[in-house]
């Protein structure tokens, strides 16, 4: 069975900085896009920042040059850096991945994690 376990979260202050960690576990035979996505409340969920397994980046407009993803292959781990950090950035942020399995390519989501930050 395969898990995406993220980390990270938390309070901080407008302007500050939050590292989110997020950890595919199982049967894992390796991962080709792994990204967070996140959804505020009466929101839509969103993607934030996507990596494909050959380091390419994607962002979304409102996060470019503040927030960095990246990913450790070895160990199918994906990161999430953001700095100045604003109000607007609070969410519940959730760990996306397109792994390969024993059952062949499938997409899995963690269970999310809240970032709030107070202005």
């Amino acid at each position: 069975q395969v898990q995406l376990v993220e980390s990270g979260g938390g309070l901080v202050q407008a302007g500050g900085s939050l590292r989110l960690t997020c950890a595919a576990s199982g049967n894992i035979f390796g991962a080709n896009l792994m990204g967070w996505y996140r959804q505020a409340p009466g929101k839509q969920r969103e993607l934030v920042a996507r990596v494909t397994s050959g380091g390419n980046t994607d962002y979304a407009d409102s996060v470019k040059g503040r927030f960095t993803a990246s990913r450790a292959n070895a160990t199918n781990t994906v990161y999430l850096q953001m700095n100045s950090l604003k109000p607007e950035d609070t969410a519940v942020y959730y760990c996306n991945a397109d792994v390969h399995t024993t059952e062949g390519w499938k997409d899995y989501w963690g269970q999310g994690t809240q970032v709030t930050v107070s202005s």
